[in-house]
């Protein structure tokens, strides 16, 4: 039995679903503003829900806007340049990954980064997953030093 506040289990593809959507959304979030549920509705609107965790797309769309300052900083301290120069779907794309590092330790490290990499070759620029990687394996050594040491 689990825990009454621990995240119920979803299907690895349902929640890479559900990243995917987030990119999208916080993309529209970041580029147009707007209600985050009026995004959420029309997300979940246009898609299959069936496949997709709706829950954590929920969780995504929603916790990543309220802790937005506190992941930027830890993002920022990894970054080669301002964060203004990033793409819009390579920032997302840290933001999620840099959120799930910080706040959901039952995703594995290396599972954060690979969905990140593979969101980044999705949706982002050519090559830049290559950065991804590298800033959230930096975000990683700092969020997740037991978990890395346990690895060893």
């Amino acid at each position: 039995m689990s825990a009454p506040n621990a995240p119920k289990k979803s299907r690895p593809s349902a929640r890479k679903k559900a990243r995917r959507l987030a990119v999208q959304a916080l993309y529209q979030w970041q580029v147009a503003g707007g209600n985050l549920s009026a995004i959420e509705t029309q997300f979940l609107e246009n898609n299959d829900t069936r496949k997709i965790d709706t829950d954590y797309f929920h969780e995504l769309l929603h916790k990543i806007p309220a802790v937005v300052d506190e992941l930027d900083e830890k993002i920022d301290s990894f970054l080669d340049r301002k964060k203004e120069a990033l793409g819009v779907v390579e920032l997302a794309v840290l933001r999620i990954g840099t959120y799930e590092l910080c706040h959901r330790i039952d995703i594995p490290y290396r599972v954060v980064i690979n969905e990140g990499v593979e969101l980044t070759k999705m949706f982002g620029a050519e090559e830049s997953f290559r950065y991804i990687n590298g800033v959230l394996d930096k975000v990683a050594k700092q969020t997740r030093q037991a978990e890395l040491t346990s690895k060893k």
